[in-house]
């Protein structure tokens, strides 16, 4: 099976719908007298806000940027920051939110997010240098039109060029003749994603300042477009145009000429080209974003998909969140070709707040390839792709939906609610317990990046429909749980923990413990207020059933206990 793209995200068949009841606190409070003031005696500058006032104030503290952030959102990326992106960074409330929104904006477009380098920001940041170096004009590079394109799409296939302008001769589709320019370029582009192809960009220095703008009016760059009698078009000096003529309406003032015809069309073509140029670059997947934020009803086969997210603490305000979202290949439409099987899936994926604002979102492309004589074999296999975004505690929904590309009417959609726990500095706690049937240690170079891989340590869960549902393993298959164990108190003499960690497996018809192991605190990290638990187990000696594995930890010096437990099925 081959991976192109790196897998992740989450789902569920159908819709899910949570509703969020919140219960008013009601009581009384003895009166008080209270001093009548009169209106006329208030100072107008001590009267207290009105409701709306607050609420106002309170936005425009909200989305008032400064220093790094206002540059970045500003400057970095104007050029390249979509609408929908833009405005949800505004929204954003804190540091510690827009710190998490700015690395998940590179993250979504790193050609390669495996890669500890991310291609596109280093590419991003060498344009704006690049720009700065060579188009500035009175004002930054990046802030003239040619920075700007050169920054959203780079350099162009090729470049006419004429700095000085001067004797220039047209082409016949400009009306032919000669006359006299300011200095302008024309950038070609063989094509361009979401724009099109055999693409010229003209920009014209009319102020002779350095200042080249874009221009849609090619025939500006003529500097005797004004002048009677001088750089007349093949046409005009033949007597069959007067030069008069090219201003009588129409965005591009050529004159006409053999092959004149037809141009008047054609402007609205460059209308719309000066429009995609200068839009910020679309959501790549529209129509499933839109099957989000419409709630679109299918009028195809539902595309059925199983989620996951489990939660571990990075620090005591930021809270990572793996989402796995599972996918069965035979789900999946495969299109033969060259003796190979291949599946696409698009996904896309929203986490808001309650009150609609996004604040993390991620798509991609999958593919799932197959030797076209091993396809069958291979249908009664699942996909699982994995995507970890790093929220702040609280309530958030979570919205995915995935689209069969060799099948265009076969989308699935998920939502559902997320709670984001805290971890509070004193109290004892832990990650979620996750239960595969791969775990290994990664090379020091893969340490807390890549494709399932948290800390030092790949680890892929598997997906049931819902988390109540246990996860099933074979008796040929090793069971490995992991979990991370978060605040355990410290003895200040020996500057070391004293707890005992006890992993059980319990016979879940009978509620016995068929196997148990104590562990003591100190051999997984003496001095460490965090620990983590990870064991592999062989289901050799479980007869098929039911089970549950269960993690206890009781801490000696806080006096605190905890537990976490998930079911299995052994077949």
């Amino acid at each position: 099976m081959k991976f192109n793209r790196p897998p992740f995200y989450v789902v569920a068949t159908g819709f899910a719908l949570l509703l969020f009841q919140t219960a008013g606190l009601h009581g009384q409070q003895s009166a008080s007298p209270v001093t009548p003031v009169n209106s006329q005696d208030q100072d107008p500058l001590k009267r207290p806000r009105t409701d709306e006032e607050t609420r106002r104030a309170q936005r425009a503290v909200r989305q008032e940027l400064k220093g790094a952030y206002k540059t970045w959102l500003d400057q970095d990326v104007t050029y390249i920051i979509s609408d929908e992106e833009r405005k949800a960074f505004r929204n954003l409330s804190n540091d510690e939110e827009r710190d998490a929104f700015i690395e998940q904006f590179w993250l979504r477009r790193n050609p390669n997010p495996d890669s500890p380098e991310n291609e596109f920001r280093e590419e991003h940041y060498r344009r704006i240098a690049y720009a700065n170096e060579h188009f500035a004009a009175g004002k930054p590079g990046w802030k003239t039109d040619r920075g700007h394109i050169y920054i959203a799409f780079g350099k162009p296939d090729s470049t006419d060029s004429h700095p000085s302008g001067g004797s220039y001769q047209r082409p016949m589709d400009e009306g032919g003749g000669e006359t006299s320019t300011f200095p302008f370029e024309v950038w070609h582009y063989r094509y361009l994603e979401g724009v099109g192809d055999n693409l010229d960009l003209e920009f014209v220095d009319t102020c002779q300042c350095g200042d080249y703008h874009f221009t849609i009016d090619r025939g500006e760059k003529d500097a005797l477009q004004h002048v009677p009698g001088m750089g007349l078009t093949q046409w005009e000096q033949m007597g069959q145009a007067k030069k008069a003529d090219r201003f009588k309406g129409g965005f591009e003032n050529l004159g006409t000429g053999p092959l004149g015809q037809g141009q008047q069309s054609k402007q609205f073509d460059r209308i719309e080209l000066a429009a995609k140029i200068f839009a910020p670059p679309p959501i790549k997947f529209k129509d499933l974003d839109n099957a989000i934020s419409e709630h679109t009803i299918l009028n195809g086969p539902i595309f059925p998909f199983d989620v996951r997210t489990d939660f571990i603490k990075v620090t005591e305000n930021t809270v990572l969140v793996p989402i796995t979202i599972q996918i069965k290949n035979r789900d999946v439409t495969f299109l033969t070709k060259n003796g190979v099987a291949r599946g696409v899936v698009n996904i896309l994926g929203k986490v808001t707040t309650l009150t609609h604002k996004t604040v993390q979102t991620f798509e991609d492309t999958v593919e799932v390839e197959q030797p076209a004589e091993l396809l069958e074999k291979s249908l009664d296999r699942k996909s699982i792709y994995w995507k970890a975004v790093p929220l702040l505690p609280g309530l958030y929904r979570l919205d995915i939906a995935i689209k069969d590309v060799n099948n265009p009417d076969h989308i699935g959609i998920y939502g559902r609610g997320i709670d984001v726990p805290t971890y509070h500095d004193e109290k004892l706690a832990t990650s979620s317990l996750i239960l595969a049937d791969q775990m290994s240690p990664v090379d020091s170079h893969s340490i807390g990046a890549g494709n399932c891989v948290i800390g030092n340590t790949k680890i892929c869960p598997r997906v049931t429909p819902n988390q109540a549902t246990p996860v099933n393993f074979r008796r040929n298959q090793d069971l490995n749980f992991w979990m991370q164990v978060y605040n355990l108190g410290i003895d200040e003499v020996s500057k070391s923990n004293l707890a005992t960690v006890t992993y059980q497996i319990i016979d879940s018809s009978t509620n016995t413990v068929v196997f148990e192991k104590q562990l003591d605190s100190k051999d997984l990290g003496a001095h460490s207020d965090q620990l983590t638990v990870e064991k592999s187990l062989p289901m050799a000696g479980l007869q098929p059933g039911k089970y549950r594995v269960t993690i206890k930890i009781n801490d000696t010096i806080s006096k605190q206990e905890i537990a976490q437990s998930a079911p299995f099925v052994v077949e």
